[in-house]
């Protein structure tokens, strides 16, 4: 990833400028992978980002704070024991390693001053945040390094805290361009210029290796020792160059965004190698490029590690409903036989004096049948010819009632594998931790997930989304099924207009009409708005249902969000983002 240690020098110098002296206020910890640091000066607070993921390790200012758990972690209650009120001392980067130690100045619980140095380590997968005492132990880490982890670097509570093992490479601020490549060009093995550079210089990401081979060849692809004297002494004119921007603090955050208008890479200078193929954006600063190139995917990232649990239940109730069904339909086809039963048993009937107990079998005319075929009946020897014909009836009517108690039980699984698809499409949907906690409030209620003993706290219900559209006219979005049923049955007026995506699961839209006649236009936008909160968001010409709310009932012990409409019309639109309207 681009956050290099050359990106991080930047961010170094950012931080120093912004929050050095600043004191501790708050701390919070969203997730086990990520800490934020509310950080008050005397003229300005800041939040500081310090993220251990994988794929997206950094630290910088942000604006979007995660939503935090109700319960903070251990590590998170342990840096609010140590560093409340702590002021920031120094920040403090090796050379151009992706390390940064930001040291504090607190006060213990002698109340002594002492000096404690929170180490962020930024590389990849063994990404980790380490509080040090001031004796250069570890208090503690996000990740906790033991014996069967690593062998060669023990990252535990009360060992000596052991930065990462430096790497063979060249600093770019204490090794001149010269002695640079001329050790990329002692490697015998030929390679593309960009790798040689990635192998030799510290703390360079691929792609500003790319782009000095791109401005040394003038777009033209180089390799190590297949460079002309000409072009090898723009090389070391441009390392030169690239030195003095890291040396001095003196890049331009840009962001690298694609023809789609996603986000594809960042560096801390101006990007040329894609040519016609990506645009290059400029950034207010280094903190605000990452902030925007990260927020989405973490956002996204965020929901899915908190939502893990709801969806193996969802998945689980669903795939043992699918199941139940399948069974219940395979029963249902072998009940379609039973008017074979009661036959057996009328032809018995009517010929009982033909009959003798023992017989294992009777051949008999089917007069029911205009051919009057001959049909052979299998009888029990131990039982006598009316008592044969008596337990055809019997079967008769056992196989009637396992009909109708069949299709009744299908029935109501096929609703309540309706619903959970509900469930599905609004967890899909879900963009915070209050639309989760809504979503098991809702799983409770119906029974699939237990509740907690003792008094719970009532949950603060969220609004419906609310958007204007053409004319003036407001819309408002439920958010899951209970939302949904409380704005459709309660909120809304009769004569407002209800919308819904036809056969397809997603959330109820009313569009408020205060009486006024709606334009054509503010309806054709609810109805995409109404397609865009549902399946069918990636698709095309979705069709939407809508009617007046009165023509919108609940039958009595449906399930949240389950109605039935009359006197409704059918639209077919293409989602619209409601963010993108009027």
């Amino acid at each position: 990833m681009a956050l290099d240690g050359a990106f991080l020098h930047h961010l170094k110098r950012e931080i120093e400028t912004a929050v050095l002296g600043a004191r501790v206020e708050k701390i919070y910890q969203p997730n086990r992978e990520e800490m934020v640091f509310f950080l008050r000066t005397r003229t300005d607070h800041y939040k500081l980002l310090l993220s251990a993921r994988a794929n997206s390790a950094r630290i910088h200012f942000t604006r979007f704070v995660p939503e935090n758990p109700k319960q903070p972690p251990m590590l998170c209650m342990l840096l609010r024991k140590k560093l409340s009120g702590a002021k920031l001392a120094a920040v403090r980067q090796p050379e151009l390693e992706r390390v940064l130690f930001l040291d504090f100045d607190a006060i213990n619980e002698l109340g002594d001053e002492v000096r404690l140095t929170l180490a962020i380590e930024i590389m990849g997968r063994y990404s980790n945040i380490i509080l040090v005492d001031e004796k250069g132990k570890v208090i503690d880490a996000l990740k906790r390094v033991d014996e069967e982890m690593s062998s060669e670097r023990l990252v535990l509570p009360g060992l000596t805290y052991l930065p990462p093992p430096p790497q063979d490479k060249l600093c770019l601020l204490t090794t001149g361009p010269e002695q640079i490549v001329e050790k990329m060009e002692s490697n015998s093995k030929e390679m593309e210029l960009s790798k040689g550079l990635l192998s030799t210089m510290q703390g360079v990401s691929p792609i500003v290796c790319r782009e000095i081979e791109h401005i040394t060849g003038r777009g033209q692809p180089l390799t190590v020792h297949g460079m002309t004297k000409e072009q090898r002494e723009r090389l070391v004119f441009f390392l030169r160059r690239l030195r003095d921007t890291v040396q001095d603090v003196s890049g331009q955050p840009c962001m690298v965004i694609n023809l789609q208008q996603k986000p594809i890479d960042f560096s801390f200078f101006d990007i040329l190698q894609y040519g016609t193929g990506a645009i290059t954006r400029q950034c207010g600063s280094f903190s605000e490029l990452l902030d925007a190139f990260y927020e989405e995917r973490d956002r996204l990232e965020r929901m899915r590690a908190r939502s893990q649990d709801l969806l193996r239940l969802l998945t689980t109730n669903s795939d043992r409903l699918s199941r139940k069904i399948n069974n219940q339909r395979a029963e249902l086809a072998q009940c379609a036989e039973r008017d074979k039963l009661r036959i057996n048993g009328d032809l018995l009937s009517a010929s009982l004096y033909q009959l003798e107990k023992g017989m294992p079998f009777v051949e008999l005319v089917n007069f029911y049948d205009e051919a009057q075929p001959v049909v052979r009946i299998k009888l029990d020897p131990a039982l006598t010819p009316a008592q044969n014909a008596q337990k055809y009836y019997k079967e008769y009517r056992k196989a009637r009632t396992a009909e109708e108690k069949l299709t009744e039980q299908i029935d109501y699984a096929t609703r309540e594998l309706a619903y959970l698809d509900t469930v599905f499409e609004e967890l899909s949907r879900a963009q915070t931790e209050q639309d989760l906690s809504e979503i098991r409030l809702e799983l409770m209620d119906q029974g699939y997930l237990r509740k907690p003993k003792g008094k719970q706290k009532p949950t603060r219900q969220s609004p419906p989304m609310e958007f204007a559209v053409a004319g003036g006219f407001r819309i408002l979005v439920g958010r899951n099924n209970r939302q949904n049923d409380q704005l459709t049955l309660k909120k809304a007026n009769n004569r407002d207009i209800w919308f819904h995506t036809k056969n397809i699961p997603g959330s109820h839209v009313i569009l408020i009409t205060e009486g006024k006649e709606v334009p054509e236009e503010a309806m054709i936008q609810a109805a995409s708005v109404a397609a865009w909160h549902s399946r069918g968001k990636d698709s095309s010409q979705v069709p939407v249902d809508y009617t007046q709310v009165r023509n919108v009932s609940k039958p009595q012990g449906a399930k949240p969000g389950m109605v039935i409409y009359v006197n409704y019309h059918t639209l077919f639109v293409t989602p619209m983002d409601p963010e993108t309207l009027v």
